[in-house]
């Protein structure tokens, strides 16, 4: 599943503040590359141009580049081949993995706040959306693919794409009324709507989609879709609380939202896919959770934090295979990924002796493990000191290396992944 990367900590207002009003429904998908028929605007068709680059052809290197101001924060992706960033409200930015040059471009056509970036490896697709209109572009070319165009007064709250199928949910943008949520779901091809249906979701919740199957929730309910034709499968049992939806490989958890104003939270929940009854799972801390990451292998990393404070926390890791508690990191960063049975993160920001560094730990032995399975430090560099706010961004594949995102500075840095084990 490849799902929506949001801005840390905007997501809510993000969500929230597109206002207009109008009437319901899908639009249509205009392609760029196919002539595909649709009720989309011409605009939306522009496709930019792709420029010619030997470097894109070459392996990962280290790089440091400076972002342009219409790139977007937090809002980067990569696969094995390239970078891309959104760009100002629905455009596209690609770069490449030897030096971080600019090899193609797919300029914005309309005003308004970018809502995120998916980079479809598998379907060689980036997803983005402004407001009302939802984008593609292909990876391979450099080019726009399709784009969809809501009516006036619906807007793009959350999307997600997974098995060439792109998922994303509408609402009316006015707080005034009803939230009438519906969820879309679009080839990743070319843009045909499969189906476009009215769903019980929160509008501030992304769904989630494995598996030939898409996933919902109202906080009060999860719901499972065929992910072809949009029937309902499985609904959780009475009584089960999910505010939001946490999914890798397999795994499909419900726990407390990161963008909640409550000081208590539901415990962490595994549900079953297929008919979504609970499952056993690991007590969690009772702390906010802030962040999630879910292994090929079972193991759920969640940023916990007090909900007085969020700049510190721990990383916890959770088997839910085997339902423990296995480690925690404490740490002032909820940036991390998931690289070859390893977790990378941050070192604390908040202190001054190992500040500044990137860190890798075994999944399942955790930071004090020694030999093989021993945590791995890069050295200190200035972009990953957490005054910098650095984001990250990992490649797909087993890669050697990742990209940090600055915010200080809007730069992006390719570095390689630490190979020197700790003491």
């Amino acid at each position: 599943m490849r799902q929506v990367r949001l801005v840390r900590g905007a997501m809510g207002t993000a969500l929230f503040a597109m206002m207009a009003v109008g009437c319901s429904g899908s639009g249509g998908a205009q392609s760029a590359e196919t002539g595909h028929t649709s009720t989309a605007s011409p605009s939306s068709a522009t496709s930019g141009a792709a420029q010619t680059s030997d470097s894109v052809q070459g392996s990962w290197r280290a790089w440091t580049k400076d972002l342009s101001g219409s790139e977007g924060v937090k809002v980067c992706g990569a696969t094995a081949h390239q970078v891309v960033c959104a760009t100002g409200s629905d455009g596209f930015v690609g770069r490449s993995r030897t030096d971080g040059a600019v090899t193609w471009t797919v300029p914005t056509t309309t005003a308004g706040k970018n809502l995120g970036l998916v980079v479809d490896k598998a379907d060689e697709r980036a997803v983005t959306s402004g407001g009302r209109t939802l984008r593609t572009a292909n990876l391979r070319t450099g080019k726009a693919a399709w784009s969809l165009e809501l009516p006036a007064g619906r807007v793009y709250t959350g999307f997600v794409a997974a098995d060439g199928i792109v998922y994303a949910l509408d609402t009316w943008s006015s707080f005034t009324r009803e939230a009438n949520v519906a969820l879309g779901a679009y080839r990743a091809s070319d843009g045909t709507t499969l189906w476009h249906r009215t769903v019980d979701a929160d509008r501030s919740e992304s769904p989630a989609a494995f598996g030939g199957r898409v996933y919902t929730t109202d906080s009060s309910k999860v719901t499972a879709r065929d992910g072809s034709t949009g029937d309902a499968l499985a609904t959780t049992t009475s009584g089960t609380k999910c505010p939001h939806l946490i999914s890798g490989g397999d795994y499909l958890v419900c726990s407390g939202s990161a963008y909640t104003t409550e000081d208590s939270f539901p415990p962490l929940r595994r549900l079953d896919p297929g008919d979504l009854r609970p499952l056993a799972t690991a007590k969690d801390s009772g702390q906010k959770p802030e962040r999630a990451l879910i292994s090929a292998d079972g193991v759920l990393m969640l940023f916990e934090v007090s909900p007085e404070d969020s700049s510190v926390g721990y990383w916890t890791a959770y088997d839910l295979n085997h339902p423990k508690k296995l480690w925690s990191y404490y740490t002032t960063s909820a940036e991390a990924g998931l690289v070859g049975g390893r977790f990378v993160t941050f070192t604390p920001g908040n202190d001054p002796a190992t500040r500044g560094h990137m860190i890798t730990i075994d999944l399942h032995a955790g930071p004090h493990a020694k030999g093989d399975a021993a945590p791995r430090m890069s050295p200190a560099y200035p972009e990953t000191v957490d005054s910098a706010y650095p984001a990250l961004v990992l490649p797909g594949g087993d890669p050697d290396y990742v990209v940090i995102e600055t915010m200080v500075h809007h730069i992006l840095r390719s570095l390689p992944i630490p190979k020197e084990r700790l003491p």
